[in-house]
């Protein structure tokens, strides 16, 4: 999803050349010998300008106020742009609810980085008992993970379409299912260890007997492959949050596209109309709330 304070200003761009050219062609439609007068009549202005996009570079103070129902009747189409700002009033309020839960999920994949590295502590000499109780203290917070943000993945999820998300829950399940670790040992990742993860579900699990038989039989291969899946998963989790790298940059990215809207809402408002106010349900309320809790409404 491509957000951004620029791309937005381009499709407000695309809509008032199109609302120019829609002048144009009903002036010329109707045959009349000063075009420009017409536009000066449509605008509500009372002269006539000799820049074709002059009422491009209005300032809000050069637009005729409001009708009582909130369009700009001194456009051509007051409802078109009536409904333009009724999708940015829309836009507000959704990216406002990504970056409120992207945040989250940041905050997620740093607790996800933290268990990982922690299975670097085991060693040889940890006993058996511990590793096991470790590795199920990892399934449990991995599963903690995926039951937080599965939802927000499915269709028409909170971040369906944000490839920051996207990529942070793909390569954190890829890492766990790397079957190179414990290559060196003859093991082929923690799956040989008795973990994995449930196609269906995506929930993590650990096969108790077949980690014992593992230790019993090559234990020096667990614990090492242990220890390279724990260097190589926080690592994946610590990218995913490295400054300029996929989550970082889409919160920068969501941020700029709210402050661009709050920016220049009242400008907007003015030549568009004031739309429809935004309604959000479910996750997008929830996590506005959020939002507006932390930042401020």
């Amino acid at each position: 999803m491509n957000i951004s304070p620029a791309t937005l200003s381009l499709r407000i761009a695309d809509f008032q050349a199109q609302s120019l050219n829609a002048i144009m062609t009903s002036a010329a439609d109707s045959n009349s010998n000063n075009v420009w007068a017409i536009m000066s009549q449509l605008l509500g202005s009372d002269s006539v300008s000799t820049d074709p996009l002059a009422w491009l570079h209005n300032d809000s103070s050069d637009v005729k106020g409001l009708s009582p129902t909130g369009r700009n009747m001194a456009l051509f189409d007051p409802e078109s742009a009536y409904a333009m700002m009724s999708v940015i009033n829309n836009r507000d309020v959704s990216y406002k609810a990504q970056f409120s839960e992207l945040s989250q999920m940041q905050s997620y994949v740093a607790q996800m980085q933290d268990a990982g590295q922690s299975l670097g502590s085991i060693a040889l000499s940890t006993g058996n008992d511990g590793i096991r109780s470790q590795l199920q203290g990892f399934a449990d917070q991995y599963n903690v993970w995926v039951q937080r943000f599965d939802p927000d993945m499915q269709q028409g999820g909170l971040l369906a379409d944000t490839q920051a998300a996207q990529v942070s829950v793909y390569e954190l399940d890829q890492s766990i299912k790397n079957i190179f670790n414990g290559a060196k040992d003859g093991l082929h990742g923690l799956r040989d260890l008795g973990f994995t993860i449930d196609p269906n579900t995506k929930l993590a699990s650990l096969d108790g007997a077949k980690l014992d038989a593992v230790l019993a039989s090559n234990k020096q291969g667990a614990v090492d492959t242990i220890q390279e899946f724990s260097a190589n998963f926080a690592k994946s989790a610590s990218l995913l949050n490295a400054n300029n790298n996929f989550i970082p940059n889409q919160l920068a990215n969501l941020n700029g596209a709210i402050h661009y809207i709050a920016d220049n809402n009242a400008d907007l408002q003015a030549e568009f109309g004031t739309g429809d106010p935004a309604k959000p349900t479910g996750q997008v309320a929830k996590a506005l709330a959020v939002y507006n809790q932390t930042y401020g409404a």
